[in-house]
């Protein structure tokens, strides 16, 4: 794992640095499932006040109600800046205002890039993208009138690679990344701390929807992760701070620095996919 740590301007330290846990809020979007209920449910135990935002609301509210008092739920759908608006109010009304929101809710619709719909192209669009501007848009907001806050958002290391079958799931997570660390540099003298945390595959059911499809394959072609690896590294990114955190380590740099080299890209990916697909089909073999 890669830890990049940078804090904003030191002469303005957050008026927060001396809370503990137990009076920070966070608002945790996509919480009801996933990495967003390991994160919530992590997060709670190591004594933080947790919303679990999601737009299954039955769900998110299931898994609060089975985390205790320090655990609520609320509707998000994070396409739409009223329904953010109202799960900052719902947070605020439960446990005061959101200290540190953690933008995780995504989605993917697998496929190579002709064969989706345009509609299914515009939800990731939707989701991914504009649901996390939106979202640190209206933290933003809200965080700089109080004078403090942190904003974590949970991207992709497909955010410096393109990938066969992830096109526009790769797009959205390139936009996110740029625009993250753009804000993060127009506020660096502000209030508000910015840390993106990168996941690779990860085990979650968007891993079973990869492994339906064989478009996928390159999902494969490393060692998926639990969900709760991923959420020891954003629970652990509220208190630390990094400005950025991509792992592992090793695969990590590798598609840093293929990203960015196009002719290095072109070679490795389909090599990539190759080996993605044998894995998968070892896979698949040993299901019933």
């Amino acid at each position: 794992m890669i830890r990049l740590t940078w804090t904003n301007d030191h002469s303005h330290p957050a008026p927060m640095s001396g809370a503990t846990r137990t009076d920070q809020v966070v608002l945790i979007t996509g919480a009801a499932s996933g990495i967003g209920a390991a994160a919530a449910t992590l997060a709670v135990r190591r004594g933080y006040r947790v919303v679990l935002a999601d737009i299954r609301v039955a769900a998110a509210d299931t898994l609060a109600h089975d985390l205790g008092e320090r655990a609520r739920a609320c509707e998000l759908d994070v396409r739409d800046e009223h329904s953010w608006a109202a799960a900052f109010d719902a947070a605020e009304a439960e446990f005061g205002p959101v200290d540190v929101l953690v933008n995780n809710a995504g989605i993917i619709h697998t496929g190579n890039a002709r064969d989706l719909r345009l509609t299914q192209h515009r939800d990731m669009v939707e989701v991914n993208l504009l649901g996390t501007i939106t979202g640190v848009l209206t933290a933003l907001h809200r965080m700089n009138a109080r004078g403090h806050g942190h904003i974590v958002n949970v991207c992709s290391m497909t955010s410096f690679l393109p990938l066969s079958g992830y096109a526009t799931y790769a797009g959205t997570k390139h936009g996110m990344r740029a625009f993250h660390h753009s804000v993060a540099i127009e506020e660096r003298h502000g209030p508000v701390t910015f840390s993106i945390i990168h996941p690779p595959s990860t085990r979650t059911p968007m891993l079973e929807q990869e492994m339906a499809d064989p478009s996928s394959v390159i999902a494969f072609a490393e060692r998926s992760h639990a969900p709760e690896e991923i959420a020891e590294v954003i629970v652990d990114a509220i208190e630390s701070k990094p400005v950025e955190v991509v792992f592992p380590a090793v695969a990590g740099r590798f598609q840093r620095m293929v990203g960015v080299l196009p002719q290095l890209m072109y070679w490795a990916i389909p090599r990539v996919e190759a080996s993605g697909r044998r894995k998968r089909d070892r896979l698949k073999g040993t299901r019933p």
